[in-house]
């Protein structure tokens, strides 16, 4: 049984991340994706924070991709909806979902790719504690290992 499908975090866009029109310039979505994750780490239990320092594990992104839909403007309230896509040994993939809280509309999607790697910058395993929680959410769980 799941904990959680997903989590929903809200950010207000704030003057300093849109451009001269109001619009919010594109790289903001990949700072809010960044929110999203790291509540929805936190709803699991989990501090990101201890994980990198008591576990030496970082979840390094690999890849990144936002798909537009329509604009988001100076002051508006959105809700940030991450998913985790898929749980392995040393990858993670989340899931993001960006609306405008006013009005419901979907204003971007996208995804990360991340790896797990040590503070020296090499690929590790993740502990079972974090894994096991992860995959128990995840809308895929291969049950495969990885190379």
């Amino acid at each position: 049984m799941r904990m959680i499908e997903y989590h929903d975090a809200t950010v207000r866009v704030r003057y300093a991340e849109t451009d001269q029109m109001g619009v919010v310039y594109h790289a903001n979505y990949f700072v809010w994706f960044e929110v999203g994750r790291v509540e929805l780490i936190r709803a699991l239990g989990i501090e990101y924070k201890l994980m990198e320092i008591e576990d030496d594990c970082h979840i390094v992104v690999a890849d990144a991709h936002c798909r537009y839909q329509s604009s988001a403007r100076y002051d508006e309230v959105l809700r940030i909806r991450t998913r985790i896509e898929e749980s392995r040994n040393r990858i993670i993939k989340f899931s993001y979902e960006v609306f405008r809280v006013a009005d419901g509309k979907l204003l971007a999607t996208g995804g990360t790719t991340h790896i797990i790697c040590g503070s020296n910058g090499k690929a590790k395993s993740l502990p079972h504690k974090y894994l096991s929680i992860f995959k128990s959410v995840a809308t895929q769980s291969p049950d495969r290992s990885e190379a």
